[in-house]
This record gives C-alpha cells, sequence and structure tokens, in this order.
C-alpha cells in the first residue's frame, strides 16, 4: 500500500503540473494563441520598422501607423478598421501589410489569425460569385469567433469581380454584433493598383510645380482617389456599398518611387542576402530599371518589384 505522504506528494505534484501546463503563458509560447483583450500593439517596434523597410512612402506609413495604433488603443471600436492601399506594383502595398501583420501576429501571413486573399486564385470564375460570396461570408464569420484580432488581406482587388466585396458589408459596417459575433476588432485590408495612374499624375504634378514629395498629404489625395475606384469597373470596389456608406477609414496612396528609393530598395536587398553594399552594383541594378515620364524619367515603372531579380545576375560582384 502507498503510504498517505506520497500519495498526497504525487496528488501535490500532479496538481501543480497540470496547472503550470494550463497557463496561458506556458500554452501560448508552444501554440499560437489570438491576443488578449489587453494586448497593445508596440508603437515604436512597428515604426522602426517601417522606417527600416518601406521607402518613399511618408504619407502611407503615417497614415497607416496613426490609425493602426488609434484602432488597436481603442478598447471598445465601433466598427473594424478597414485600410484600402492603392498604388503601382512594387511600391510596397504587399510590403506594409505583411509588416503589419507581422507585428500584430508574430507569425505574419503563416498566421492561423491573419488570411490572405488573392482575386484571380481563390475567386476565379465569375459564374461562381454566389458561391464565392457565401464562402468569403463563412469564412470571415467562423475566424472572428475563433479570434477577434483576425486580420483579412484582399490582394489584387483591382482584379475581383463587381460585387464580390459587397458581400463583406455587415462585417464592416457599425454593428454591435452580427448574428452573435463581434467583428469590431478585425483588421480588412485592401490591396489594389487601381488608382495608381490618378496618383502618378498627382505626384508629378507636385514635383512640376516645385514642391517636395514629402508636402503631398492625404487630403491632397484621398478625395480624388476614393471617387476614382468609385467610378472604376476595374477596381473591385467599382460602384461599392462599402464606399457609398464610408466604411472604408482610410483610402492609402502609395507614391511612385523614384531614383534614390529604387537605390534604398537594393543596399536593403544585399544587407538582406548578407553582403557588404557596394555602390557600384546599387547603381548598376538602378541603371537597368526602367523609369517615367519618357523625358523627365523620374519615376521607376515597377518600383522596386523586380530589385531582387536584377540583383541575382550581379552576384558575383
Amino acid at each position: 500500500a502507498l503510504e498517505p505522504l506520497s500519495v498526497g506528494l504525487a496528488i501535490g505534484v500532479a496538481y501543480a503540473l497540470t496547472g503550470y501546463l494550463s497557463d496561458p503563458r506556458f500554452y501560448c509560447s508552444l501554440v499560437e494563441c489570438c491576443p488578449s483583450a489587453g494586448h497593445r500593439l508596440n508603437a515604436t517596434a512597428l515604426k522602426v520598422q517601417l522606417d527600416a523597410k518601406l521607402f518613399g512612402q511618408h504619407l502611407a506609413k503615417d497614415v497607416v501607423l496613426k490609425a493602426v495604433m488609434g484602432f488597436t488603443n481603442n478598447l471598445s471600436p465601433k466598427k473594424p478598421l478597414t485600410l484600402s492601399l492603392h498604388g503601382w506594383a512594387g511600391t510596397g502595398k504587399n510590403f506594409l501589410s505583411q509588416i503589419l501583420a507581422e507585428n500584430i501576429h508574430p507569425a505574419g501571413l503563416r498566421s492561423k489569425f491573419v488570411h490572405l486573399f488573392l482575386a484571380t486564385l481563390h475567386f476565379p470564375h465569375q459564374e461562381q460569385l454566389k458561391l464565392y460570396k457565401e464562402q468569403l461570408q463563412n469564412w470571415i464569420r467562423g475566424n472572428v469567433s475563433a479570434c477577434p484580432h483576425s486580420i483579412f488581406i484582399f490582394d489584387e482587388m483591382d482584379k475581383m469581380h463587381p460585387g464580390l466585396i459587397d458581400a463583406i458589408k455587415p462585417f464592416l459596417d457599425y454593428y454591435e454584433h452580427v448574428d452573435g459575433v463581434s467583428y469590431r476588432k478585425a483588421i480588412f485590408i485592401f490591396l489594389s493598383n487601381a488608382g495608381g495612374d490618378l496618383i502618378n499624375k498627382a505626384a508629378l504634378d507636385f514635383w512640376t510645380s516645385g514642391k517636395q514629395r514629402e508636402e503631398i498629404q492625404l487630403k491632397d489625395l484621398e478625395p480624388m482617389l476614393s471617387v476614382g475606384v468609385f467610378n472604376n469597373k476595374n477596381s473591385g470596389l467599382w460602384h461599392s456599398s462599402l464606399i457609398d456608406r464610408n466604411l472604408i477609414d482610410y483610402f492609402v496612396p502609395f507614391l511612385p518611387l523614384e531614383h534614390k528609393h529604387v537605390k534604398m530598395c537594393v543596399r536593403a536587398e544585399m544587407t538582406a542576402r548578407g553582403y557588404a553594399v557596394n555602390e557600384k552594383v546599387v547603381q548598376a541594378v538602378a541603371d537597368e530599371m526602367t523609369f517615367f515620364p519618357k523625358e523627365q524619367k523620374i519615376y521607376s515603372d515597377k518600383g522596386c518589384k523586380t530589385v531582387q531579380a536584377k540583383l541575382d545576375i550581379h552576384e558575383d560582384v
């Protein structure tokens, strides 16, 4: 027979071990957990990352940083945060959304609480629009039920079938609950090339008038951008109730990148690969990029999108 002292000691150890293993701090060190209600975003860390990795986008960095910090610090937001990022390819829209996701869910795009939708992959067929709407609603409902702080990123909005995105309108509106689920702490991000021409023209107008790009403010572009994508059949937001009902909190413009910004991208890529920064290589890669307008050649027509590929051919150097 077991001694009473031994039995009591074993029970005590088992109880303590069970308590330790069930402690959220230990459990969440092994398994990804949804952030707690009192979780606070580290504004300093987010700003440092944006400054170090996102080039030439003073406006986007400022708007998104303030919007996200204001939203996450609000214990009882009235609606989800909804951002629509616009600009030509290679200007940093995907990059910014990834950095933001990583600062809320450390696993970033690998997190089970971050959901990326690609229009051409997930919603390819116009004739299945009704099915896509139902699937999208069910997916968002299920994931927000599991984690109120879920992030949903919709890429290639300019390739999305008109009317599809309106399926999520109830989740973005000012409702406390929809079928018993609160969506108020979720974040929705739309990425689109639509509106890029408008942004580029405005940036060129500033340059022509002798103003610095850093003087461009959100009020100079946002009204024009929201109207432009609303009336653009290839925006994914054509005549969308999300715009009509003012459910998109910010239309964030990404400016075309200048020669100096392309060089910053090259240096950052060299550093990321563990190379010493070689300014001759930096210049060579930048010189291989194409710029517009044809006469002035101010802005890169692909942003920094092909920097990695072009750097590959200089690896021997």
